[in-house]
């Protein structure tokens, strides 16, 4: 992670199809296409290897939680539950739709709690959203229980997650729906671009329609087309698409790359008796997109967050101050900073976040440091990277 680092002839060769007809838009233009589709080619390799009947490729992460959202229904004074660790996006997709984000403690997975969403549970709550961070899953089997018993959606953000398992299924694939991103950064990139996956077929027709303002898609001459509901542009481009093509292709070569040095990382860091790791539940097989392990204090886990980028070893996160990761820097949310008024269900149905306890997610959260895992390491680098985190783990503590 992240699939950039290994661009190459594949890449190109997608991106050129496109440039030679000159068609960037993924809709239309038939005849000057030379039969290339590349988001519908994305989507059916994407629905085959994540083992469901349906993807809709869509414009970022962002708008793949949007889309699902809205597919299934959901709109304001719907509250949907969702982890205090994760990326800004799940509560901006939420909001996007009037609906309103309840937010609850994380647990030793780095994931959502089921006990702490069973607390927040009420007569307005239609969905739960697990959010598997830093390459690896929420306790899945325990949310669907929940959802079941409660008759509530789960909705999986495996954006951070692709290739991981669960039970032998593909993150994502376990919920009734999936949200994938393909953005710079991720394990397999589009540049910009995400993913809705799912069974359901009337989740797939809705989010095929809402993701290009309502059109029906019925027939080929697109000016005709019929607009059954409102809907918004959430399209990927043909050129993004493109260089999905040839990630996914590849994405089974990156999961061993990142496998490999992983476990050279974690080898390394399981001799010193103070390190321990998140929780994978059980049935659980990791994306090895990062390695995450505990401190035992959060004094220590700052101490060394520090002393690891002075040392020179980069991509090593502590999310606990994190602006964009962890609720302690959402001022944007808990203050409701909005360029436009928000539905009236939004103001009063939030909580008020600025007095919420979650000390269980500071617990875990404030003595973690999260580790990307890149692609372009060569296996001398990993080694004297391993070498390096453990003398200064060592030294501090």
């Amino acid at each position: 992670m992240p699939g950039f680092e290994l661009f190459g002839d594949k890449e190109r060769k997608q991106v050129n199809d496109v440039l030679e007809t000159g068609v960037l838009m993924r809709y239309g233009f038939d005849g000057m296409r030379n039969n290339h589709w590349k988001a519908r080619e994305l989507e059916k390799a994407l629905a085959a290897r994540m083992q469901v009947k349906h993807a809709q490729l869509v414009s970022s992460g962002t708008a793949a939680l949007t889309v699902a959202l809205a597919s299934a229904g959901i709109g304001a004074g719907d509250e949907v539950i969702m982890p205090t660790f994760t990326f800004v996006a799940s509560f901006e997709s939420i909001l996007a739709l009037g609906a309103v984000p309840i937010l609850v403690d994380v647990d030793d997975t780095l994931t959502i709690c089921p006990k702490a969403v069973e607390k927040s549970i009420t007569e307005r709550t239609r969905v739960i959203m697990p959010v598997h961070m830093c390459g690896s899953m929420a306790d899945l089997k325990a949310l669907k229980e929940i959802c079941q018993r409660h008759d509530l959606l789960l909705l999986e953000d495996a954006c951070q997650a692709i290739g991981g398992t669960f039970d032998g299924k593909p993150l994502g694939s376990y919920g009734d729906l999936g949200c994938f991103s393909f953005d710079y950064v991720k394990t397999i990139t589009c540049g910009e671009g995400g993913a809705v996956i799912t069974n359901n077929e009337k989740y797939k027709f809705n989010a095929d329609h809402y993701s290009d303002h309502g059109h029906d898609h019925i027939g080929s001459d697109r000016g005709a087309e019929a607009h059954p509901f409102l809907g918004y542009n959430y399209r990927i481009s043909e050129l993004n698409a493109a260089v999905g093509v040839a990630q996914i292709e590849r994405l089974d070569e990156f999961l061993g790359i990142q496998r490999k040095n992983y476990t050279i990382l974690r080898s390394a860091l399981e001799t010193i008796p103070e390190v321990s790791f998140r929780r994978v539940p059980e049935g659980g097989v990791e994306s090895y997109a990062f390695l995450n392990f505990f401190l035992p204090d959060q004094s220590t886990t700052e101490k060394v967050h520090r002393a690891l980028g002075i040392g020179g070893v980069d991509a090593c996160f502590y999310w606990y101050n994190n602006n964009w990761h962890y609720y302690k820097e959402w001022e944007h949310l808990t203050q409701i900073k909005s360029l436009g008024k928000l539905p009236q269900e939004v103001y009063n149905q939030l909580p008020d976040y600025n007095t919420s306890d979650f000390s269980q997610s500071d617990h875990w959260v404030g003595r973690t440091i999260s580790c990307l895992i890149k692609l372009g390491w060569e296996e001398h680098e990993v080694q004297q990277r391993a070498n390096t985190m453990c003398e200064i783990i060592q030294s501090i503590i």
